[in-house]
């Protein structure tokens, strides 16, 4: 495993991040697929062994559920200092802001609950899951300053949100003197790049890292065209954000294989291998031992220069999809697509 650092922060993070949304009680939360503990406890224990040392859950995963289990593994197999762990807190809900609960009470309310369902006394990076149209960021990022204050939380993050949202709220984090974001998730890989417009480039700039999530297109880029599997089948959710450039996603899907089978590597590999000449942690979601081990080979694989143009070239524009779809402005009228000026977002 190879080491990098997390943006404008001191966390040495493994290049292979963790994703922990399928781990937690299926029937908790949305998700049917997810693993029981005794299994997430085996892949979070083979990814230990292994040098993966960052770990991202969230509230919202299984109804806490996924904190839980990733809390209590972390705690039995690793030391609190060894290892980087991550979660999310979701925007305030319409009966908080009816019963006037501030941004920033909400803010230490969830981080309580996350910290209590992890078991720990801080999280190395506390990170905001999806704009809140409702809340004000100064609210927000004030929020989040006192637990950093409080010693709850060490960095911030952001996920699912436009590259103006993260300089706007770091613009305002900068004038009052409080902690800015040192880290965007968002939805980015070798078949949805919509992210390279105007987040790469601004997070180059700034150094802020990207740990980008959905890093396989929910095992899209992990198969060949035509193969699937229960979880595909089931995830109803991954379906709503890739069917519909199902088409053009293929031609892409084709050559990660045949550079897969010219390196005699596996597709994981090849895809990840890209990204990570993108990123610097992308968060990987591991429900068997060969994803997580798939994934951490993806590390040692250094893809020729025209082979990073060969799986480029055939990329066309991708109407927002996933969170950014469906996140939007309470007076937005369209379900999947809202405007800003003239222009179709």
């Amino acid at each position: 495993m190879k080491y990098i650092k997390l943006g404008n922060s001191d966390l040495n993070v493994s290049r292979i991040c963790m994703g922990c949304m399928g781990f937690g009680d299926a029937r908790q939360g949305q998700h049917a697929w997810t693993l029981d503990e005794e299994h997430s406890r085996e892949i979070i224990r083979r990814g230990l062994e292994l040098g993966v040392n960052f770990y991202d859950t969230a509230i919202a995963y299984q109804s806490g559920t996924s904190e839980q289990y990733v809390g209590r593994a972390l705690r039995d197999f690793a030391r609190r200092d060894e290892v980087v762990v991550a979660t999310k807190f979701l925007p305030r809900t319409q009966d908080e802001i009816e019963a006037g609960i501030t941004g920033q009470q909400h803010i230490e309310r969830m981080l309580d609950k996350s910290l209590e369902n992890l078991g720990m006394d801080h999280v190395d990076l506390y990170i905001y899951h999806m704009w809140d149209w409702q809340t004000p960021v100064w609210d927000i990022m004030d929020g989040l300053n006192r637990q950093i204050r409080a010693g709850k939380v060490r960095y911030i993050g952001i996920s699912n949100c436009f590259a103006w949202q993260l300089a706007k709220a770091n613009a305002i984090a900068e004038k009052e003197g409080w902690s800015k974001f040192v880290s965007i998730q968002g939805h980015y890989n070798l078949i949805f790049r919509e992210e390279e417009r105007e987040m790469v480039p601004y997070c180059d700039e700034e150094n802020i890292a990207l740990t980008p999530y959905s890093a396989l297109a929910s095992g899209r880029l992990a198969r060949k065209p035509g193969e699937t599997s229960e979880r595909l089948e089931k995830d109803a959710y991954a379906k709503f954000k890739y069917d519909a450039t199902k088409d053009q996603d293929e031609v892409i899907i084709n050559r990660v294989a045949q550079i897969a089978r010219e390196r005699d590597v596996t597709m994981t590999e090849v895809s990840l291998a890209w990204l990570l000449t993108k990123v610097t942690s992308p968060v990987v979601g591991a429900t068997k031992f060969h994803h997580i081990e798939g994934a951490a080979k993806a590390v040692d694989l250094m893809l020729t220069e025209e082979e990073i143009r060969y799986l480029e070239e055939p990329y066309v524009p991708h109407p927002l999809a996933g969170v950014m779809a469906q996140n939007k402005p309470a007076n937005a009228k369209d379900k999947h697509v809202w405007t800003t000026g003239n222009q179709k977002i």
